[in-house]
């Protein structure tokens, strides 16, 4: 296996495995890497360091199933951190998705989704803004939506 420093057009850097050189030359020709960050397909090799192997030894890293001891969260309180780049990346496509596909209807989305639901307009998709009320009730009527995560744009 092969380590590559990646970058994209952008000049976000991951890193990346490859079984071969040519592997990585392949699959970066037919576009198939991307930024986990950005979803930019123009990947190339970043500058890399040469890593050059010494005689320290490395600890090693916890079995898969091994318990790892983490600090435990205040009670009541909701663990946060930083979200992933790759997830990050996935969110961002979604949103790049729904806002090319669907109308947005802002606050009025849930009055939307019923007009749609009762047949008084055309079937059409909608996103916009809803309370937890809101989003509640339209469950409570068997009108079916669903939540997405939406992580801002990243040309912003």
């Amino acid at each position: 296996m092969i380590h590559y420093q990646l970058q994209c057009a952008a000049g976000h850097e991951f890193d990346g495995w490859f079984k071969s050189s040519a592997s990585f030359d392949q699959q970066a020709g037919r576009g198939m890497l991307e930024c986990p960050r950005c979803g930019d397909h123009a990947v190339s090799r970043a500058l890399m360091a040469p890593r050059i192997g010494g005689k320290t030894r490395v600890a090693e890293a916890p079995a898969v199933n091994q318990p790892v001891a983490a600090p435990a969260p205040a009670t009541g309180t909701a663990v946060a951190g930083r979200m992933p780049d790759e997830l990050r990346a996935m969110f961002a496509r979604v949103r790049h998705e729904v806002e090319q596909r669907c109308d947005y209807v802002g606050p009025d989305f849930a009055t939307e989704a019923r007009r749609i639901h009762e047949g008084a307009v055309a079937p059409h998709r909608i996103y916009g803004e809803a309370s937890d009320a809101e989003t509640e009730a339209l469950a409570d009527e068997g009108i079916d939506i669903a939540r997405i995560p939406w992580v801002p744009r990243t040309d912003s």
